[in-house]
């Protein structure tokens, strides 16, 4: 096997760094040293050593760009599908939240609605459904429905809706939360629709209700837009009625009964 160039060779180190750094590899410059000393160490081929840095930033690579999709999505938390009390909500099949965190229903570009009264978990199956197809390689974006209909008003406003909208439509998955909590008006309902329309069958959409499709007459203004929102959301959809209890008034009971006996203690 030819020389290995090694930290105790300056020249050859250093034009290793130089390449390393002009290559924007920098995670491999860092270990540069550390991986050339192990290598004499275990006397490996410099094909061995090569790899093992190109792994280092191989995962670095991967990391940074996962961090970054994690920024642009804008998840207000980070929750995952393992950190989900199961047991707190029988109703929950576990075969379909198993499927789902398989991302399949990325792939298949498929809808998953989760609807439920507050409280019961929707908003952390959204989020970790999210974040895992982000971690996946997915670009994903979150938004509540109120931000959204607001931004794109802003926009509109502005001259630029169409611009903002690619936010909404250009993600592979997008998670909207909290849709039904404040009626809409006509012109955030259309809003709605456009998202809808243009992410129907190209596109999954994650959304979380607190009411159910017999009730979006309510929420949207025109009973004809929510007909053909509820329509095209449910063409190719999962849907999840969580009818459980509040996991916060779980947390709030648990904190009274603990000042209750931390009363009587004293």
């Amino acid at each position: 096997m030819s020389p290995r160039p090694s930290s105790s060779d300056p020249s050859a180190y250093q034009r290793l760094r130089e390449h390393l750094a002009y290559l924007e590899m920098s995670a491999a410059a860092e270990h540069l040293a550390d991986e050339l000393d192990r290598g004499t160490r275990e006397q490996a081929s410099a094909t061995q050593v090569l790899e093992r840095l190109m792994a280092i930033e191989a995962d670095a690579t991967r990391a940074r760009r996962l961090r970054g999709r994690l920024r642009f999505a804008r998840y207000p938390i980070h929750k995952t599908l393992a950190e989900f009390d199961l047991d707190f909500q029988p109703s929950l099949d576990r075969k379909v939240l198993a499927e789902l965190s398989t991302l399949r229903f990325v792939e298949e570009r498929r809808n998953v609605i989760l609807l439920g009264p507050p409280g019961v978990g929707k908003s952390h199956l959204a989020i970790a459904l999210g974040i895992a197809a982000t971690e996946a390689g997915y670009r994903t974006y979150f938004t509540s429905a109120a931000d959204l209909v607001a931004n794109l008003q802003s926009a509109h406003l502005e001259g630029t809706a169409s611009y903002k909208m690619r936010t909404y439509t250009g993600p592979s998955v997008l998670v909207v939360d909290e849709l039904g909590y404040l009626p809409l008006d006509q012109a955030s309902a259309n809003w709605i629709f456009q998202m809808v329309s243009r992410r129907y069958e190209k596109a999954s959409i994650v959304l979380t209700s607190n009411r159910g499709f017999g009730d979006w007459n309510q929420v949207f203004a025109d009973p004809v837009v929510a007909s053909a929102i509820v329509d095209r959301l449910l063409h190719n959809a999962t849907v999840i009625n969580i009818k459980g209890h509040s996991y916060r008034m779980r947390r709030y009971d648990a904190a009274q009964q603990a000042k209750g006996g931390s009363a009587m203690v004293a």
